[in-house]
């Protein structure tokens, strides 16, 4: 009898070893993500205290709720859709900041879909969404809970509840990982920000809308048609058993019990599936036939010379680096959801467009930090001050190529929205002198205080640690410093609102004073990035 050589054989891995190594393998991330610095520990301790302490509260506000108001259990239904939600949602937009959540990182290894699966179920249990997650279906259970059969029910649907809402977040990432970690899923990640941004104020809008304002009777009877159809949703419907058991409808409690388990089974199924697809199938990116390169003619509107070039490459970089992109839309963004927002709440100006030239402006802060190793080869050829300047000039027409349209599109939309038509040449001069400030002021704290942008793929962290100090100067700094920059066209326009003074002037005066601060700001820090080259390379380098 012949036998193959002991060195032949390959070792399979124990299903028990498999998830004991994944389970350990989630701690050790967590533990090595709070030895970064001493600061991410104390904000991972401070947030995650503050968020069970924030669930409790709503847990025990639903649970005083039974009883005392009607509707009660509906208020708890549509706080378990919310969560369903966010758990189906959220992989979506923050796939890359959990190490954890992504498969293809374990596709070398010799690991079955079994012990993967029950490995990477207990991992995601482990940590504070879990947690707060249970404190908050344990509260909805307990909104329309009424005695012992409640008690039996509760006992057996939060836990599957809270199995259902996890294993639907990783059966999603799972099934899109290979979408979100590539260029367009964190493109896609982006986007998804901005809406759940947006959905969030509408959110809040709506809940005045159907609560009141502080101190009026609350009335949940808005929430009993949209409850009355959750409820008999598999992961609410394990919570709402609770309810319908106390209720004495013991075959309906069992029915919302059962379909969860059924939901459950099917979401362990297609989980199951996705990773084994992904630990057979090639990354299809290694299988494209490459395609030959074409020579890049460049864009026959832009200036000549080094100011063009850098001003197609600044644009470039805009659209397909992420970090980039994620500056440029949230900025954008955060000006719609103010204005969605003042049009809703009824104190909308139009002089809130004075906000895109600022935001936008600002686009110039840390140019090279973002570059980051890459910085050498523009120092490189940083010989004379007119390349300085050249530089500096060329990523400043590339942030007032879509700085100033938006600006001017935005403005007729909040003008009409507003009904201050008269008012709208006034706030376009502010924006645009805003926007000029933005520009020197950017490019003079560029120069001045770079710091590192970590090229990884926590969105969380935008600087390298010890740099906290130069984030505070340029994200703060620069707010005071652009609205002091600017306050020879602002002071001059609120004399004007008040004293019933002329404000056409500012059409004319405010994109002249920004053009020249900006023409200013640039020549100042030109004359001083040739001297500071070394210390910003060593800035965009430092991790």
């Amino acid at each position: 009898m012949s036998t193959a050589p002991a060195a032949a054989r390959t070792p399979v891995p124990d299903g028990r070893t498999v998830v004991r190594a994944l389970v350990a393998l989630k701690l050790r991330l967590l533990r090595n993500g709070l030895r970064r610095s001493p600061g991410r520990t104390a904000v991972y301790v401070i947030g995650g205290v503050l968020g069970l302490a924030f669930a409790a509260g709503i847990a025990f506000a639903l649970a005083m709720m039974n009883g005392r108001f009607d509707g009660s259990g509906d208020a708890g239904v549509m706080l378990l859709g919310v969560l369903t939600l966010g758990w189906a949602a959220l992989p979506l937009f923050l796939f890359s900041s959990d190490e954890s959540a992504d498969p293809t990182r374990l596709t070398m290894l010799p690991l079955r879909p079994g012990p993967l699966l029950r490995g990477s179920l207990l991992a995601a249990l482990i940590g504070p969404g879990p947690l707060v997650s249970l404190v908050l279906v344990t509260g909805a259970a307990l909104s329309g809970a009424n005695g012992g059969a409640s008690a039996a029910a509760a006992l057996v649907g939060v836990p599957l509840a809270v199995l259902c809402l996890v294993t639907l977040s990783r059966a999603v990432a799972a099934g899109n990982a290979r979408m979100l970690s590539s260029r367009r899923g964190k493109d896609f990640a982006i986007f998804g920000g901005l809406l759940f941004a947006l959905l969030v104020q509408a959110a809040n809008v709506g809940s005045q809308s159907v609560f009141g304002r502080p101190g009026d009777h609350l009335d949940l009877s808005p929430l009993a048609p949209i409850a009355s159809v959750l409820r008999w949703l598999p992961p609410v419907g394990a919570a709402d058993a609770a309810r319908t058991a106390g209720e004495g409808r013991y075959g309906l409690a069992l029915f919302q019990l059962a379909a969860a388990a059924a939901l459950l089974a099917l979401l362990l199924r297609w989980w199951r599936g996705s990773l084994q697809e992904l630990m057979v199938t090639a990354d299809s990116s290694t299988l494209e036939v490459a395609r030959g390169v074409q020579s890049s003619r460049g864009w026959s509107f832009l200036p000549e010379g080094r100011a063009g070039a850098v001003m197609q490459r600044h644009l470039r970089y805009a659209w397909r680096e992420p970090r980039a992109k994620a500056a440029v839309f949230t900025s954008i963004g955060m000006t719609l959801v103010i204005c969605v927002l003042s049009m809703v709440q009824g104190w909308s100006s139009v002089y809130l467009l004075a906000m895109t030239g600022m935001f936008l402006g600002l686009q110039m802060l840390n140019l090279f930090g973002m570059d980051g190793s890459a910085f050498w080869m523009v120092a490189a050829t940083l010989l004379t001050p007119a390349d300085a300047r050249d530089e500096l000039r060329g990523r400043a027409y590339a942030v007032l190529s879509y700085a100033i349209p938006v600006t001017l599109v935005l403005g007729p939309v909040l003008a009409a929205a507003t009904g201050d038509w008269a008012g709208l040449p006034s706030a376009l001069g502010l924006a645009l002198a805003l926007l000029g400030c933005g520009v020197a002021l950017g490019a003079t704290l560029s120069v001045l205080a770079p710091y590192t942008m970590p090229a990884d793929s926590n969105p969380m962290r935008n600087a390298a640690p010890g740099q906290g100090g130069l984030v505070l100067v340029n994200q703060f700094g620069s707010l005071f410093g652009v609205a002091l920059l600017s306050l020879p066209v602002s002071g001059y326009l609120g004399w004007a609102l008040l004293s019933a003074g002329p404000t056409w002037p500012v059409l004319v005066v405010g994109p002249l004073y920004g053009a020249l601060i900006a023409a200013l700001g640039i020549r100042f820090a030109a004359g001083r990035l040739l001297e500071r080259a070394p210390e910003i390379l060593a800035k965009a380098v430092e991790r």
